[in-house]
């Protein structure tokens, strides 16, 4: 779920042509999704204030990306996107339900060699399996690799064993937020006045629905 249904669908939504902001916008749903079906799930309570906090940030994050939703969409695009969402939000609560203590290594292991058999599939099925090496494709694919499958999975999967499946999935409407500030630190891009005051709804929003 975490990783051949978000990750990929994510991948395939761009590879199709999805703008990156509505891409952020559909998988911003998540924590909204997690909040309407932890209380069955889970048995977890969602408080008024976590869903005004998850209102709130996921306003922020529109705002942020307004600029960057484009046009020309089609359905077909928005397909990955949502298996993302579904499987981001499936996955997190089915972790949180059914492993609750878990080793880190040992859940990475399992977790990518179960995903491993349906990236193959879709990798032998939809692609030529040639590679053109390049010093940015290396760059790339060890960023991809290291730092968001292996680094930023283990953070999420260390955090839904320690906290609420709703506050672990409010944070995910920081990172827009993060992606702009990188953006324009690395590629310069123009951060906007609408992107700023999305920044700091999204960020107030997260505030609000972290409960204590």
């Amino acid at each position: 779920m975490i990783h051949a249904l978000y990750l990929s669908g994510c991948v395939w939504s761009l590879r199709l042509g999805l703008p990156a902001g509505i891409l952020s916008l559909i998988v911003s749903l998540q924590p909204l999704f997690t909040a309407a079906f932890a209380g069955v799930a889970l048995g977890e309570r969602v408080l008024p204030r976590q869903w005004s906090g998850l209102a709130l940030g996921f306003i922020g994050t529109a705002l942020v990306v307004a600029h960057k939703t484009g046009t020309g969409l089609t359905f077909l695009m928005t397909l990955p996107a949502i298996a993302s969402l579904i499987g981001i939000t499936v996955g997190t609560m089915w972790q949180k339900r059914h492993c609750p203590a878990f080793d880190l290594r040992t859940s990475t292991v399992v977790q990518y060699a179960a995903s491993l058999l349906i990236t193959a599939v879709l990798a032998f099925s939809t692609e030529t399996m040639h590679i053109e090496w390049s010093g940015q494709f290396v760059f790339a694919l060890l960023w991809v690799a290291l730092v968001l499958s292996i680094g930023a999975i283990s953070l999420l999967n260390h955090l839904i064993r320690s906290g609420t499946a709703v506050n672990v999935a409010s944070l995910f409407y920081t990172v827009p937020a993060v992606t702009a500030l990188m953006a324009w630190a690395i590629f310069g891009e123009t951060l906007t006045g609408l992107s700023l005051i999305g920044m700091t709804v999204a960020v107030l929003g997260v505030w609000l629905a972290r409960a204590r």
